[in-house]
């Protein structure tokens, strides 16, 4: 008997900076900002690790428009309740010149359990991420098409770049949330497993023992979720603006559509090690979209444009069937106009030109945080 499709549901998950309006330097949530988004928004919010920082969750939604509709909702709730304490969200993995040492963890078990585990490493945490989770119900077709997806992980790392700065220092990287994250234990790509039943047991083997509690103390880049019937992508930084949001959701939705059609027609995207996949994982890491990445198929350095055509020919039957054609084509957008980081260097450098001190240089990147932030709202 034939398998059910996917829903190919999509829900993404989105954390946040706080800063003061006028000094533009990180402030903690005020307990009444808290209460009041949690009036508004019924369970999709929450405090994350750090007090300076916001977590909002869509609602399971069957399309890339029902997730623009919440997600447009959720990120004005935010806004708004911020702004009536002086406040303002932010959506970059990291901001531009703050101390992690000025930070301080909510008073909560689980992050009190997290501080105590992870000791030096987690207080180093002041890194904001974005999470886009896939409807696949069956278990077995979760690992599957993980081992499959990990190849892209990569491309959609270098199209969500958005932390270049970190405590008042260009990096010279796309993404130096990624340097911190892999700190900590459990992180970076998923092993290939080859059943949900392996997978389980190796989850359950550190449970036995002792170690974690469950599987949501796996970090990997990608996973099945551990609350949820889906595919969790937690590769991408999380994206000042809206719009490209949800570019990179509809492109993670439909590159798990597309490589479940090919498994339907007993066919698969091809396998590489870790350790290959993972030096294209550097490459986006360090450089964005403008170093290119490895095609292991042709043997060369190919650049990204010609990438993500590629990704936008192979998915066109997918995203016309999830009807996100405009999202997935946003993406050329993303290219043309500079990932995050390529545009938070662009206002640094016109502040520098015009010969403003560095500091204020970069409360202007701050500023053009904050105005990304309410684009589309």
């Amino acid at each position: 008997m034939a398998r059910t499709a996917p829903t190919f549901s999509i829900g993404i998950e989105e954390e946040y900076l706080l800063v003061d309006r006028d000094s533009l330097a990180l402030r903690e949530a005020p307990d009444e900002m808290m209460e009041a988004c949690r009036a508004e928004l019924e369970g999709q919010v929450s405090p994350e690790y750090l007090q300076c920082q916001i977590e909002i969750g869509t609602r399971v939604c069957a399309n890339v428009s029902e997730a623009r509709d919440d997600l447009k909702r959720l990120r004005a709730s935010v806004a708004k309740n911020a702004k009536d304490f002086g406040l303002a969200p932010i959506a970059a993995s990291c901001h531009p010149f703050a101390s992690w040492k000025d930070q301080h963890h909510v008073n909560k078990d689980r992050y009190n359990d997290l501080r105590r585990d992870l000791a030096g490493v987690v207080r180093r945490m002041l890194i904001c991420g974005m999470h886009v989770h896939v409807g696949i119900s069956d278990p077995d077709t979760r690992i599957d098409l993980v081992n499959q997806l990990s190849y892209f992980l990569p491309h959609l790392l270098a199209m969500s770049a958005s932390s270049p700065f970190w405590q008042g220092e260009d990096t010279g990287l796309a993404s130096y949330r990624l340097t911190v994250f892999d700190n900590l234990p459990r992180t970076g790509l998923p092993p290939q497993l080859g059943s949900w039943s392996e997978y389980e047991r190796s989850v359950q083997a550190l449970v036995d023992i002792g170690v974690i509690e469950d599987s949501s103390k796996i970090w990997w880049d990608l996973r099945p979720s551990a609350r949820f019937p889906t595919i969790e992508a937690r590769i991408c930084d999380v994206q000042p603006r809206l719009e490209d949001t949800l570019s990179l959701a509809a492109l993670i939705q439909c590159l798990t559509r597309m490589l479940w059609r090919l498994k339907a027609k007993n066919q698969r995207w091809r396998l590489y090690d870790n350790f290959l996949v993972g030096e294209n994982r550097w490459r986006a890491q360090r450089y964005g979209v403008s170093g290119g990445l490895i095609d292991f198929g042709q043997g060369e350095i190919v650049e990204f444009d010609a990438l993500l055509e590629e990704m936008i020919e192979l998915t066109a039957e997918d995203a016309q069937f999830l009807g996100c054609q405009a999202e997935v084509e946003h993406a050329r957008t993303i290219l043309s106009g500079g990932v995050a980081a390529d545009r938070q260097r662009a206002v640094f450098q016109d502040s520098i030109q015009a010969e403003k001190p560095k500091e204020e240089a970069l409360r202007d990147v701050v500023r053009h945080l904050v105005d990304s932030f309410h684009e589309g709202l």
